[in-house]
């Protein structure tokens, strides 16, 4: 039987697969920042993080996980 997988995980896969920058769902993104999906999407906005648009639709977005990940460093410091 096929695993289900979430269809912004699976754009991710595919964006990550065809780009040489890697990329996370708000999801992951707050997940590790210990936010909901709402809070992420609240600080991404406040914090004008990079949104990396997804083609045909306006309100998805992927987070750059470089820039990510350079928050997580500076909370854990």
């Amino acid at each position: 039987m096929n695993e289900f997988k979430d269809w912004n995980i699976k754009l991710k896969e595919t964006f990550n697969a065809t780009s040489n920058v890697a990329v996370l769902t708000v999801t992951e993104a707050g997940k590790l920042l210990n936010f909901s999906k709402d809070q992420m999407k609240v600080f991404v906005d406040k914090y004008k993080i990079t949104k990396v648009p997804i083609m045909r639709s306006t309100h998805r977005y992927l987070l750059l996980k470089s820039e990510i990940d350079e928050i997580v460093a500076k909370r854990n410091v």
